[in-house]
């Protein structure tokens, strides 16, 4: 098989900050996969957590290392592949733009989508939720207008931990609410909250009719969170303390779901696994994205019948997404009918 890469970039139509800094534009990779005349393709967006930082030239370097070791496969030894991946230690995200790329290579050679290969059922697709960044209670009230404005939303992820503290936090939320006073939401802390604050937020938050709280304290900290469970009136979920299906059994007494992105589990390969995985020891499931294009988000899309939540709403904060997939109906993200996953590029 023939393996191209390519890098691409994207730029947000409302810059999203959260507890580790502001984006505004990101350089993601494309890669092709082409064997028999059919070409699959896949995506890798750059993402830091900590000291876990892969980064755009990481990803393509890394990406670059390998292809030429990879065209002896053919794109069924899908399972050869990731392990050979997962043995040259290439970031994870490298490896979900190759699995990714080769699930859609298969449904076109199979002439169907992947949803259907999997025997999945779109109209069990929950709406996504669509995301507000920290911001002034004022510009978080505008963002709120802005994305009811472009599709309607009625299910929000509202992101906290402010570096200004909890009572910034507040003043925010209650802005989000009283222009959505109808609206599902989510908060997200992206780790920014100590283990008292977190307590302090979550008793308060539950009085606001909030969903559940993701990702309340830092990764590394995930002692801490089983007092938090223990004191929360809200469900637990974590998102950067949770990569992949290995990571699960050590969270399954102190959190009640996780969240899946293809970029940190590797691929839709592993996000079975963690799907699965999560269901045995009954954990909610719910799954993100990063600054990933139509491409990515509507890889994913193909599962999210398995999916409590979604949050897959990246590319449709994009000025120049080159893609199309997945569509917005009634709030839902839902995977077409073409073969593999249903991308064009414009």
């Amino acid at each position: 098989m023939q393996i191209r890469i390519q890098t691409f970039t994207v730029n947000k139509r409302f810059p999203l900050t959260i507890s580790r800094g502001t984006t505004a534009q990101t350089t993601n990779v494309w890669v092709e996969i082409e064997s028999d005349g059919i070409v699959g393709w896949g995506e890798a967006s750059p993402f830091s957590i900590g000291e876990q930082r892969q980064t755009t030239e990481s990803i393509l370097a890394a990406l670059q290392s390998v292809a030429p070791a990879l065209e002896k496969f053919s794109p069924f030894d899908r399972q050869e592949i990731e392990q050979f991946s997962i043995a040259s230690q290439i970031p994870s995200a490298a490896r979900a733009a190759l699995d990714v790329a080769l699930h859609d290579w298969l449904g076109k050679k199979a002439g169907l989508p992947l949803w259907k290969m999997w025997g999945l059922n779109r109209d069990r697709i929950v709406p996504t939720s669509v995301t507000i960044g920290i911001n002034t209670p004022e510009a978080a009230v505008g963002r709120v207008r802005d994305w009811v404005n472009y599709i309607d939303a009625k299910v929000l992820k509202v992101k906290l931990g402010s570096p200004e503290g909890i009572e910034s936090d507040r003043a925010m939320f209650a802005a989000v609410r009283s222009e959505a006073p109808s609206a599902k939401i989510s908060v997200d802390a992206n780790g920014g909250w100590s283990l008292s604050d977190a307590v302090k937020m979550c008793e308060w938050l539950a009085e606001h009719g909030v969903v559940y709280v993701e990702q309340p304290l830092p990764p590394g900290q995930e002692e801490s969170l089983l007092p938090l469970k223990q004191k929360s009136p809200l469900p637990i979920f974590v998102d950067e303390s949770c990569f992949t299906s290995r990571d699960i059994p050590n969270l399954v007494d102190r959190v009640d779901g996780i969240n899946i992105k293809l970029m940190k589990s590797g691929g839709l390969s592993e996000a079975i696994r963690t799907i699965h995985t999560a269901r045995s020891h009954h954990l909610q499931v719910m799954f993100g994205c990063y600054s990933d294009s139509s491409l990515a988000n509507t890889a994913l899309s193909h599962l999210s019948p398995l999916a409590d939540h979604l949050d897959l709403d990246s590319h449709l904060n994009l000025l120049d997404d080159p893609f199309t997939g997945a569509i917005i109906e009634n709030g839902r993200l839902l995977p077409n009918d073409l073969p593999g996953l249903g991308i064009n590029r414009f």
